[in-house]
């Protein structure tokens, strides 16, 4: 056996243990070194793929890389979330998630994805809230109004949502549970047919995006009474929020965040994170994401990851008591 002086030994064994983090370093410093695919698990043309696609060709000119979007479809979303959890985390596949990602673990008996424990959070990208708007036939001005006319009329009164399972039907969910009971849901297959319906007036009660019912606000088809948000949005900035209404217990928005496979090198999350906020920063893309009715946000990992874990409970909760029953 080879005696080796105490010094000479100490120091190879802290070069041992420094190697490690250097070669982290090394990594972070040369990457991306090839082109990162960022998937999104819906179909192109979508709010989500809109937004992956204008953040990624952003990210790609800042740091003179290629960002490229793959659409992973399929399972409401599932099918996409669960190729990118078993993804190697190196940071060269970064998914793209939107509401679904925290609600569908609810929905469906079982789900390809953990959405706390296979991803690492890199940033909330953007939320967009839920408004809630009538037939302008409807003798309610504001929420309080809303509720009087609806608790008068039992049975009366049914919503719209875009679909089962949306963030505007669990939205329209927790108002109906909480404040009028004999509300009847009817779901639609998109906000625009939603909205339709509301216009005219079989189902005078919505509960939808923003975008889409601008322009029908607007004309003086739909009137809007609240947004879901915790702030009022930059799409209406004249609608009050819920809270601001006095129903502080309804939550409604939907977002638009990255994550990457566990594991991911965390000076990797750092610089997608920073690269991801400055894109949102640019005037250019502020006014992009205000025409499809969202708000940028730009968040730390941190935030983003409270938040994954916040609506994984809030969701699990509002389905569990709305009786609405996993697929």
């Amino acid at each position: 056996m080879v005696n080796l002086p105490r010094r000479r030994f100490l120091g190879l064994a802290g070069a041992a243990a420094a190697a490690p983090v250097l070669v982290r370093r090394a990594f972070a410093q040369s990457y991306p070194a090839r082109p990162v695919r960022v998937i999104v698990p819906f179909a192109p043309g979508g709010v989500t793929d809109v937004v992956a696609r204008l953040i990624a060709g952003k990210v790609g000119e800042q740091l003179g890389k290629q960002f490229y979007v793959e659409n992973i479809v399929g399972g409401s979303g599932n099918v996409g979330m669960g190729q990118a959890a078993r993804a190697a985390p190196d940071g060269y596949s970064i998914l793209t998630t939107f509401s679904s990602y925290v609600i569908n673990p609810h929905l469906f008996v079982r789900v390809p994805f953990d959405p706390v424990n296979d991803f690492d959070p890199v940033s909330l990208a953007v939320t967009s809230t839920t408004v809630i708007v009538v037939n302008p036939d409807l003798p309610a001005a504001n929420l309080k109004q809303l509720v009087a006319v609806i608790r008068a009329n039992p049975g009366k009164y049914s919503y719209a949502s875009a679909g089962t399972g949306t963030t505007s039907h669990l939205a329209g969910e927790q108002f109906r549970l909480a404040h009028a009971p004999d509300l009847v849901h009817v779901p639609f297959t998109g906000g625009a047919p939603s909205m339709a319906s509301t216009v005219a007036g079989h189902t005078p009660i919505c509960f939808g995006a923003p975008a889409v019912a601008l322009p029908l606000i607007n004309d003086g088809k739909l009137r809007p009474l609240a947004v879901t948000s915790k702030a009022r949005t930059l799409t209406l900035p004249q609608v009050p929020t819920i809270k601001e209404s006095g129903f502080p217990d309804i939550e409604g928005d939907s977002f638009v965040g990255f994550v990457v496979p566990v594991g991911t090198p965390k000076d990797v999350i750092a610089l997608l994170n920073r690269e991801i906020v400055k894109s949102l920063a640019a005037p250019d893309m502020k006014e992009r994401q205000a025409t499809l009715g969202n708000d940028p946000v730009g968040s730390t990992a941190e935030e983003f990851g409270a938040r994954i874990r916040s609506e994984v409970s809030i969701w699990g909760k509002v389905i569990q008591a709305a009786n609405i029953r996993p697929q």
